[in-house]
């Protein structure tokens, strides 16, 4: 899609989602990199939103939509049955009988002598 400054940017749920991001990372941060100070890293993360938030909205601009999670929800599913039954009804049909092969005789009925020798 191309550009358009006329679309909307979602700009709660994009902080909001960031938020979790930040929650759910400053945590992990701190179990893993207990030892180490914590400065670079809330820096790090702090730095992130703009990024995020930049990045989203040109996204944003260009069409990009992403589904919620409450629309991924009401989105009919494939039922399985219908998987299945494509399935077995593929299997259910014989298979043609493979061409012959010369592991398998090469179609000849004739015994020994007819083929040509390999060198070696």
């Amino acid at each position: 899609m191309a550009w358009d400054s006329t679309r909307p940017v979602p700009w709660q749920r994009m902080i909001k989602e960031w938020l979790i991001y930040g929650a759910v990372m400053a945590v992990l941060f701190l179990v893993l990199f207990r030892d180490r100070g914590m400065s670079g890293i809330v820096a790090g993360l702090l730095l992130s939103l703009p990024l995020f938030l930049i990045f989203g909205y040109v996204m944003a601009k260009f069409g990009y939509q992403r589904k919620s999670l409450k629309e991924l929800r009401e989105q009919p599913r494939p039922e399985r049955s219908r998987r299945r039954s494509t399935a077995t009804a593929a299997t259910d049909a014989p298979r043609p009988k493979p061409a012959p092969t010369s592991r398998t005789g090469g179609g000849s009925t004739r015994p020994g002598g007819s083929r040509p020798k390999r060198k070696r």
